[in-house]
């Protein structure tokens, strides 16, 4: 069932069992996950169908620090969320991304890979992915030509991927418009959360839209699926009887706001092609490739974070601009359009190539940001139209990120030497070894993580092991926001693993009647 929340009366009361609040990746799995239950499930989604620019303005801040995307351009505010336009890769967490690295502060988390397998299998079927299997020996004995550069197995290995098609505004309207236990409301902004006189259980919730309408959501159990900005902002809002805001008491909501680094670092030269599909990717073709990763005791040894490099035709990177510099618009409609076109220039310019240059490849980070808790979403004193705090972003990178980068690509440079592979060229800004800055063209991914990072402990944690808001018993959050380290992968797969865990603890509790 779908309800237009401007079409409502003012101060209207919605009642039902569980209240999903954003209709993006998390809010449709979770939602979908209670089908033709016997549960009423309210959905609430800020934005309606598609976009809209008075409702995108919702999402403006400022940021700070390391240079980043505008925040207006840096999400989707209508109904499936930023599926609208990711890329859809997706790969498993690895096993040492949940251990307690003692080089990586903060990297402690209350759950292991192994409680998210059934999770990840089921993320599969929400995804359209094909089958939950990331061995390279798997892909190789199905997908023609993926030969892998001869390397150390010891020091890297194959990091499989697999790659989604599914817009999930398009996907699954239908089936959550036609769901009878699912109500969806659209043009409903959550902009405070009200809780009993014990301060231990959410009350009600209130949301409201540019129609100058409120209306007020009551439910047994409230699930926050905002994305990692949104979540932190709507909790350190909700300040009208903790005025530190909820699930704040120990000042770490906002805190521990995790990226990728997304960057170009270096240049691999080959004295002839190599020939491999193993490395490549085109979207709705490739259905599985790889990037080379560093194994567990490399990244031990060498005190390193957990990252991926890839190899893009150097002829092609050569001529492209940072993401950075190019999606600057505080529009995303127009950010995309800018970059796409500009992506189309540069390969228009990579045709004129020849030489040396057509086998060597651009080589490629995307590594996981260290928990740090002075990166960090706060709220400021500048309300939105619809009278909320607007969020703003303090992104604060350490020097562990530098040094790892660095030498991920010495180990990696004096393997294609020792194997005669080639010679690796390192960028600029890696060369001097006592500069710890990073140049304001690195990229981030767009993946928002942290900021209601998971831990049983309250001191060390906004949500506990199973995404439940310390202190509040019918409060939880889903989605990245609950990472406690970035881990090296884009992170859709394993947010939407973990959101249909909470989504069944959830109903474990409902059966039970508690919390």
């Amino acid at each position: 069932m779908h309800i237009d929340a401007r079409t409502l009366e003012d101060n209207a009361l919605i009642q039902g069992d569980l209240c999903i609040v954003g209709a993006g990746a998390a809010g449709i799995a979770m939602a979908l996950d209670w089908k033709d239950s016997p549960y009423r499930v309210i959905l609430l989604e800020g934005g309606g169908f598609g976009y809209d620019r008075q409702v995108q303005e919702l999402y403006r801040g400022q940021t700070t620090g390391q240079k980043y995307y505008p925040l207006m351009a840096s999400r989707l505010h209508y109904f499936g969320g930023t599926t609208g336009h990711w890329a859809g890769m997706c790969a498993p967490f690895d096993p040492i991304d949940f251990e307690s690295r003692d080089w990586v502060p903060d990297s402690d988390w209350p759950v292991a890979l192994e409680d998210l397998h059934p999770y990840y299998a089921k993320a599969h079927e929400a995804l359209q992915l094909g089958p939950y299997e990331y061995a390279f020996e798997y892909w190789k004995e199905i997908l023609p030509n993926l030969n892998p550069l001869p390397l150390d197995n010891k020091v890297f290995w194959n990091k499989m991927w697999q790659f989604s098609l599914a817009r999930y505004g398009d996907l699954y309207r239908d089936a959550i418009v036609q769901a009878k236990n699912i109500h969806l409301y659209t043009y409903a902004n959550a902009v405070d959360l009200n809780l009993h006189e014990g301060l231990s259980r959410v009350r009600e919730l209130r949301a409201k839209n540019h129609a100058g309408k409120t209306c007020r959501v009551r439910a047994r159990h409230f699930i926050l699926a905002c994305g990692t900005i949104q979540n932190a902002r709507l909790l350190l809002a909700s300040n009208a009887q903790k005025p530190r805001g909820l699930g704040n008491d120990h000042d770490l909501v906002g805190r521990y706001f995790m990226e990728h680094l997304e960057i170009p670092c270096g240049e691999l030269w080959m004295p002839q092609p190599f020939e491999t599909d193993l490395y490549s990717w085109k979207r709705g073709v490739t259905p599985a490739s790889a990037e080379i990763a560093f194994t567990p005791s490399a990244q031990r040894r060498h005190r390193i974070l957990n990252g991926t490099i890839s190899l893009k035709p150097l002829k092609v990177g050569k001529h492209q601009k940072s993401r950075m510099e190019v999606w600057q618009d505080e529009d995303p409609q127009k950010s995309k359009e800018k970059m796409y076109a500009h992506w189309d220039e540069a390969r228009k310019k990579s045709k004129a190539e020849s030489g040396p240059v057509l086998h060597a490849y651009q080589l490629n980070t995307r590594m996981e940001q260290a928990p740090n808790p002075n990166s960090r979403v706060t709220i400021g004193p500048e309300k939105d139209e619809l009278g909320m705090p607007r969020a703003n972003l303090h992104w604060e990178l350490t020097p562990l990120e530098k040094r790892s980068i660095r030498t991920m690509y010495h180990l990696l440079g004096k393997e294609v030497g020792r194997a005669n592979v080639g010679r690796l060229r390192l960028e600029g800004f890696l060369r001097d070894e006592s500069d710890d800055a990073f140049p304001d063209t690195t990229n981030g991914g767009w993946h928002h993580m942290g900021t209601t990072r998971m831990s049983d402990d309250p001191k060390k944690g906004v949500v506990n092991a199973n995404c439940r808001v310390h202190g509040i018993g019918n409060l939880y959050v889903a989605g990245a926001s609950c990472f406690a380290t970035a881990g090296a992968p884009n992170p859709t797969l394993t947010l939407t693993a973990f959101s249909l865990r909470v989504s069944a603890h959830v109903k474990a509790a409902m059966k039970k009647g508690g919390s």
